[in-house]
């Protein structure tokens, strides 16, 4: 390759990380938002103990809950841990990359309206109580200009230890670049 074109190649690079750091830190210049954040009621089972049928992750791009079994699509599964604590498993710490990440806040879920880009927890387990919130960022998708992560935000309402259950709601934002929690169609 010549000097010229490596050259170009690094400029392509640094524009293309430029315009994804660009992308996820504030919404101008980005397409209008289509998808409208609402928030979802969502079950999750353990992973160990119940029934291989049920479903134990979430994937956050598909705003659905997936089966451990049948897909690799999934930014967060649920577990107990060996202590018998409730925990989200993010995909570093279930050993299937470190895309996605979780993040603690005291903040109320009604109150948060925009995600942090950074301090995501990526390779260990969040032990959950009833109550606790939750960001969480999803592994990159592709949309844009390469893979860019989406947000949501968590509330856990209830964990049943007999049931090996977590219930919780949770509003993601599958708009492309944006990083709003709060109910409705962002705004640019």
């Amino acid at each position: 390759m010549t000097l010229r074109r490596r050259l170009v190649a690094v400029t392509a690079a640094v524009t293309g990380l430029a315009l994804l750091a660009a992308a996820c830190s504030n919404t101008t210049g980005l397409p209008a938002a289509v998808f409208t954040n609402v928030v979802d009621t969502v079950s999750l089972y353990a992973l160990r103990g119940t029934a291989i049928a049920l479903p134990s992750a979430y994937s956050i791009q598909d705003r659905a809950t997936v089966r451990t079994d049948t897909t690799v699509n999934l930014d967060f599964a649920f577990d107990f841990d060996s202590g018998g604590k409730p925990a989200l498993l993010p995909t570093a710490a279930l050993r299937l990359g470190t895309a996605s990440g979780l993040q603690p806040t005291s903040t109320a879920f009604a109150a948060i309206t925009l995600a942090p880009t950074g301090g995501y927890i990526q390779d260990t387990a969040v032990t959950l109580d009833t109550g606790k919130v939750l960001y969480a960022v999803s592994r990159p998708v592709s949309c844009l200009v390469g893979g860019i992560p989406l947000y949501a935000k968590v509330h856990i309402l209830s964990v049943d230890s007999t049931a090996r259950r977590v219930d919780f709601e949770i509003l993601v934002d599958q708009n492309c670049g944006y990083r709003g929690l709060a109910p409705g169609l962002p705004k640019q």
